[in-house]
């Protein structure tokens, strides 16, 4: 992938973090933004409440995606940080995040993240994250 698209991603699930969030529980805002194998790109941003129905970032730019037909996906950024904080951290999907990414998307989905203390970005592969699945199909992770 392109570190030039790989940035942009990461600046856009930064903005979305920074701007938008509802985290009042943990106090720590996630952005993702997804890339569509088209080249459009959607963001989420964590949405938490007092149940345990809390949104993550990752779930809320798939369904954006999935909601307008969009089935074909390339990466996903994803970063995170307290809101009280000017830094983002390398956040990673959740386990539920990278059991539902695996339903839309194969093993080779890449998943960057990044860290403003090293100023590093990190690439992940969906099966280095999730390396067993649960699965109805009968070839796993061949979608």
């Amino acid at each position: 992938m392109n570190e030039e698209l790989v940035m942009k991603l990461i600046n856009e699930a930064k903005d979305i973090a920074s701007r938008n969030f509802c985290c009042s529980h943990s106090n720590y805002t996630v952005g993702a933004s997804l890339l569509t194998t088209e080249g459009q790109i959607y963001n989420g941003f964590n949405i938490e409440n007092d149940g345990i129905q809390s949104i993550c970032a990752e779930r809320v730019a798939f369904s954006k995606a999935l909601s307008e037909g969009n089935k074909k996906f390339s990466c996903i950024a994803v970063v995170g940080k307290k809101i009280d904080s000017n830094l983002f951290t390398k956040t990673l999907p959740c386990g539920y995040c990278r059991q539902f990414i695996c339903e839309y998307t194969d093993k080779n989905f890449l998943i960057y993240t990044y860290d403003d203390n090293e100023n590093k970005i990190y690439e992940y592969k969906l099966a280095e994250l999730l390396p067993e699945n649960f699965s109805f199909k009968e070839e796993k992770n061949e979608r």
